[in-house]
């Protein structure tokens, strides 16, 4: 539910358009981490796994409590590169290696707007968006440069996958030694080395941490000597990743980039087993709150007050418009935008900027979602589903799922009372919402590669 604006709230929103204008072009991190886990970090209420520098930048600036992803990584970066929901692209599902798809040609990417508005782009990290054709790569998407992989689940010593080689240079593979979190940390702390002072940049940093396979350097886990087997490794592989963000942001202070940077931090999903998702329901490939909601924090000092804790909603959707906006550049496009720009919801306090939220599962219309203010409605096999296709698969559905099922997220964030029989008419109200949401949307990529 949208609320109105207080006057102070109202005159701050008024403000922000001019403010930015007048402020030079800020440098954009954004920090993805791969099938972290909601509760995995301090800042969210981890108490495992040490995460000091991820805890401090999160305490610098605004914790995203209600911060909506897709169940699986290829879903998520195709929101956050495109502001478009899975719907419009056809992305619902992973990317295989040499799949016959990937993000559609005809997709702007996030990359290739803030190019047009001067950035540097660059992406460090895991692609996972396609590579079957050239076209598909990150440099034919609006990246001046890439360096890490197109997939998940590489090893983290060899950097291969399935006994291929999954790491490249500009479209070129590269034979590199050394462990894959440290390679990406170091390629980006040179990506900010050798900026121009007068070039804003936006990088990046896809970690494949802490995504299986489970491995990480032996002195990793020697803080951790109480935790068994792979919540041990993965509690080194996490601590890997915040040394890494650490290194990171001590280049930008180095390159004297620190002050006008906008630092954003997310998983990618929910985490899997062995990661924590406390309080919230399931794991990673589900649409309850434990597969689409991410640890998230944003971090910019001076811009962004320190010390938040939001629980306005927002989708990963968001980001395009937001950071296209924040760095000057056009919103103007054929294909409709989902996302919403949530600038004052971080800044000034303002509400979320949304009615309804969508969370579509892996397998479509079939199996889906929507949140709206505190409520969620989650329906599975429905008439709602869109064409033959997508209602068919709703047969294949998991049995977890009721076929409707409501949930109060802020009496209930585990989703464990069901309220849709006690009320019919706000589940009548969100499924009329839900099918809005729904109607026009496309099949999957992967399906149609098959065809």
């Amino acid at each position: 539910m949208v609320y109105p604006m207080s006057p102070r709230v109202l005159l701050a929103a008024l403000l922000l358009p001019w403010l930015a204008s007048a402020a030079p072009k800020p440098d954009i991190v954004f920090l993805l981490i791969d099938d972290l886990g909601y509760a995995d970090c301090g800042f969210n209420g981890g108490k495992q796994i040490l995460t000091p520098n991820i805890d401090r930048l999160a305490k610098a600036g605004a914790v995203l409590e209600h911060h909506y992803v897709q169940p699986v990584c290829s879903p998520t970066r195709s929101t956050l590169l495109t502001g478009r929901y899975p719907t419009r692209t056809g992305v619902y599902s992973i990317v295989s290696p040499h799949a016959a798809w990937g993000l559609p040609l005809a997709e702007r990417t996030l990359a290739d707007a803030l190019k047009q508005a001067g950035y540097s782009t660059e992406i460090v990290g895991k692609w996972h968006l396609g590579e079957f054709k050239p076209e598909y790569l990150p440099m034919a998407r609006g990246f001046e440069h890439h360096y890490g992989h197109y997939f998940g689940m590489l090893d983290y010593f060899t950097h291969l996958r399935g006994g291929e080689l999954d790491w490249y240079r500009d479209g070129k593979p590269v034979k590199e030694e050394g462990y894959t979190t440290h390679l990406l940390r170091d390629e980006a702390c040179r990506v900010i080395a050798r900026q121009p002072k007068d070039k804003p940049l936006f990088l990046y940093v896809p970690f494949n941490g802490v995504h299986s396979p489970f491995q990480v350097p032996e002195p990793y886990l020697k803080p951790y000597p109480d935790l068994k087997n792979n919540r041990q490794k993965l509690a080194g592989m996490l601590a890997a990743v915040d040394e890494a963000i650490a290194k990171i942001e001590d280049s930008l202070r180095k390159a004297g980039r620190l002050e006008n940077t906008l630092i954003v931090f997310s998983g990618d999903n929910g985490g899997p087993p062995p990661g924590d998702n406390t309080p919230l329901r399931d794991y990673k490939g589900s649409i309850y709150e434990g597969g689409v909601r991410s640890a998230a924090f944003a971090c910019w000092p001076g811009r962004i007050p320190a010390g938040q804790r939001l629980r306005e909603p927002m989708h990963m959707v968001d980001w395009y418009p937001t950071l296209i906006k924040l760095g000057g550049g056009s919103l103007e496009q054929k294909l409709p935008i989902d996302g919403l720009d949530v600038w004052p919801t971080l800044t000034v306090g303002a509400p979320t900027p949304h009615d309804a939220i969508l969370c579509v599962s892996t397998q479509g219309p079939a199996l889906a979602a929507v949140r709206m203010g505190e409520w969620k409605l989650i329906v599975s096999g429905h008439g709602d589903a869109g064409d033959g296709e997508a209602k068919n698969k709703a047969k294949k559905t998991t049995g977890k799922y009721e076929s409707v099922a409501l949930y109060n997220l802020t009496e209930d964030p585990s989703e464990s009372k069901n309220l849709a029989a006690a009320q019919p008419e706000r589940v009548k109200a969100m499924r009329v919402r839900l099918t809005q949401l729904l109607k026009d949307a496309v099949p999957s990529g992967a399906d149609i590669s098959k065809k």
